[in-house]
């Protein structure tokens, strides 16, 4: 077979998204295919004959019976993949896609009660009312899945972040020894965090527009000056969950896709910074993994186990914030009152999509095999006893003792230094009989402040 007629599959597909990755992101495919795309116009179509049907000043475009409103919402709620076909074999003709999907609901009116209003179907409408529509609910609809997957990846860093609260854990700051915290309190903050951003993505309602050719209503109103567009057009966005832009040029100005995406980039970088940290963490040995039957870590080093799941995540969550953030800066630029950059560009939103559920669920993987080294933990917070000089020198401050922080900056500074020579140091200092015995029995895992109880907002 000539490679260039190589059929699709996961073997021959150009994007892993199609290809190795398929299984990991298959609910989308009926969202952002193409067949999601034209499944979503043929509803907004739909939406808007019944919405005229309704309208009573619109005498020519008759009431609905029962029968023929079920009729009608049975075209949309039942498209299939051979209806998609249908509509892509009349776009060979007509080479337009949604005057072939207007085409299309003619024919499928065709010889029922519904025929007589067949010229309503796409009634005043440019292509943009309808794309833009169609986009709104295919990210509605797309959300919904993210969001499914975000919480289950934010609730099981909180359920970690509250079985490990009272671990305690050396923190790095600058990438050195610093006061401790425990292993608990840094993964609620990064479940707080996660919970910030999905916050953010939920207040967004996607705007949409069904206004005509520049957004005046120009042809409604020459065909029924009595009638008030901006309530009916309201009406059918409102039904579908999404909300009325008024002022729009031909198209919507997509500023409020651009909000998703960077909303979406956003908490997108919370988990990337959460998968290079772990991965750290991994390589420290604060976390072992568990092995997998059968899994190689190297080709030629066998002893290896790989945080290959946080560095899949950390490289497509990478992919998914260049595709998105690329669109949020595009989108809402357009020559005058419309040009096309924006129909291609569009094409792409379930590649960011798309890739953001990859990582997402890698990194749920990766969640599954980490197993806490409490012994590591415990070992590292034992070897750097030069962390206790902060709450030395702040006791020290307290009761006006001359240059605390200095004395202490001379005894640890880029120096190891023995739970004896702290003790030592301590023992020699002339302090308050209680302030001297809570410095004697404090240790680098004692010195853990408030972390525990902080940990329990996870």
């Amino acid at each position: 077979m000539d490679r260039c007629e190589m059929e699709l599959d996961a073997l021959t597909a150009i994007s892993p998204i199609d290809g190795r990755y398929a299984g990991k992101c298959k609910e989308l495919r009926e969202v952002f295919s193409e067949y999601g795309l034209v499944k979503r116009r043929v509803l907004v179509e739909c939406a808007w004959l019944e919405a005229l049907c309704d309208a009573r000043e619109i005498r020519e475009c008759r009431a609905l019976t029962a029968a023929e409103r079920k009729a009608l919402r049975a075209i949309a709620s039942g498209f299939s993949v051979e209806d998609a076909r249908r509509v892509k074999e009349i776009e060979r003709t007509t080479n337009h896609d949604v005057k072939a999907v207007e085409y299309f609901l003619k024919e499928k009116v065709k010889g029922t009660s519904l025929e007589k209003r067949s010229e309503f179907i796409h009634f005043a409408c440019t292509s943009e009312d309808i794309n833009n529509m169609s986009h709104a609910l295919m990210l509605r609809d797309g959300k919904r899945t993210l969001r499914a997957e975000m919480d289950a990846v934010t609730e099981r860093i909180a359920a970690m972040a509250k079985a490990s609260a009272t671990v305690p854990m050396l923190a790095h700051t600058h990438g050195q020894p610093a006061s401790p915290t425990t292993v608990g309190k840094e993964l609620a903050v990064v479940a707080a965090r996660l919970r910030r951003q999905a916050g953010e993505i939920d207040r967004l309602v996607m705007p949409a527009k069904m206004n005509g050719a520049v957004g005046n209503f120009n042809a409604h109103l020459s065909a029924y000056p009595a009638v008030d567009w901006e309530r009916l057009s309201r009406k059918v966005i409102e039904s579908l969950g999404l909300r009325q832009n008024r002022l729009t040029t031909q198209i919507e100005s997509h500023d409020g896709i651009a909000e998703l995406f960077d909303a979406i980039c956003r908490w997108n970088s919370v988990l990337l910074d959460f998968d290079r940290d772990v991965w750290m963490y991994v390589s420290m040995g604060y976390f072992r993994q568990r092995t997998v039957k059968g899994e190689i870590g190297s080709s030629t080093m066998p002893h290896k186990v790989n945080p290959i799941d946080f560095e899949n995540s950390e490289g497509n969550l990478g992919l998914a914030n260049a595709v998105l953030g690329f669109m949020a800066r595009k989108l809402p630029i357009s020559r005058m009152q419309r040009d096309l950059t924006d129909s291609t560009t569009l094409r792409n939103m379930g590649v960011g999509f798309g890739y953001t559920l990859i990582a997402i669920r890698s990194t749920l993987k990766g969640l599954g095999k980490l197993e806490l080294n409490e012994e590591r933990l415990a070992e590292d917070l034992d070897r750097n006893w030069e962390v206790l000089a902060e709450p030395i020198q702040t006791v020290m401050r307290k009761v006006g003792m001359d240059h605390p922080y200095e004395r202490l900056k001379e005894l640890t500074r880029g120096r190891r230094v023995t739970a004896e020579i702290m003790r030592e140091f301590v023992q020699g200092l002339d302090l308050p009989k209680a302030d001297k015995a809570r410095l004697m029995k404090l240790t680098p895992a004692t010195y853990t402040g408030l972390a525990r109880k902080l940990a329990a907002l996870a």
